[in-house]
C-alpha cells in the first residue's frame, strides 16, 4: 500500500527523510544563517516543491532539528561509541575525538552549523535550547568521561573536569568562527591540522603528571 495512504503524517517523516532535502537545507542554513533561511528556497535548491517538504517537516525549526541530529548527532554518537569500545589510553581516546571534530566538522560543510547557533542563539532561544540538549551535553558526558578516564589511571593530573572539558573543546570551536569570519582576510586559509598539533601539545603539556613539565604561576 503507498505510503500516502497507509502511515499517517508523522510516521513519514520518521520513516524516510529523503537525502536531498537534507542536504540542500544544510547548504541553506551555512550559507545564510537560520533567521534567512527560507524553505521555499530549501524546496527549490533540493528540486522539489515547498509541498513536498512539508510532508516530512512542519516548519524550520523542525528542519533544522533534523540536519543536526542526521549530521552532527550521527557523526558524534559514532565517535562516541568507538571511544567506549576501544581498550587505549585516555590520551589517545582524547586525540582522536578531537581529530575527528576537526575532519568531520570543522574541515567540512558542517562548522557552519556551531557557527550558525553561536551567531544567533540570543535571537533563536529554540534554536539554541535544541542544540544544548542534543550536542553540548554529549560533548560534555563523552570529554568529561575521557578525562576522568585519564586522571583515575593517573595519565592526566587531577583537574575540575567540569570546566576542563570546554577548556578542551574552545580552541577548536574558535578556529570554526575563525573559519566563517576572519580567514577570508587572512593569506593563507588556517592550517587545521597545524592548529590540532599546537593544540594537543599545549594540552597534554598542561594535563601531564610530570611536574617537571608543569609551568608553576
Amino acid at each position: 500500500m503507498p505510503v500516502s495512504q497507509a502511515q499517517p503524517r508523522w510516521q513519514r517523516r520518521a520513516d524516510a527523510r529523503p537525502q536531498e532535502l537534507l542536504d540542500a537545507a544544510l547548504a541553506e542554513f551555512v550559507e545564510r544563517g537560520y533567521a534567512a533561511t527560507r524553505l521555499e528556497e530549501v524546496a527549490r535548491r533540493a528540486g522539489v516543491a515547498k509541498a513536498t517538504l512539508y510532508l516530512y517537516y512542519e516548519n524550520k525549526l523542525e528542519l533544522f532539528k533534523a540536519v543536526v541530529r542526521h549530521s552532527l548527532v550521527a557523526a558524534f554518537d559514532e565517535l562516541a561509541k568507538e571511544q567506549r569500545d576501544a581498550a587505549t589510553s585516555a590520551r589517545a581516546q582524547l586525540t582522536k575525538l578531537l581529530a575527528a571534530f576537526v575532519h568531520r566538522v570543522a574541515e567540512s560543510p558542517l562548522s557552519g552549523l556551531p557557527k550558525l547557533v553561536i551567531a544567533e542563539a540570543s535571537n533563536f532561544p529554540d534554536v539554541a535550547r535544541f542544540y544544548h540538549d542534543e550536542m553540548i551535553r554529549r560533548g560534555r558526558e563523552v570529554f568529561t568521561g575521557v578525562l576522568e578516564r585519564g586522571i583515575a589511571s593517573g595519565e592526566f593530573r587531577a583537574v575540575d573536569v567540569d570546566h576542563a572539558w570546554r577548556i578542551v573543546i574552545a580552541p577548536l570551536l574558535l578556529s570554526i568562527i575563525w573559519k566563517h569570519s576572519f580567514a577570508a582576510f587572512e593569506a593563507a586559509p588556517l592550517d587545521f591540522e597545524r592548529h590540532l598539533d599546537a593544540h594537543l601539545d599545549l594540552l597534554f603539556n598542561g594535563l601531564a603528571t610530570d611536574r617537571r613539565k608543569r609551568i608553576r604561576r
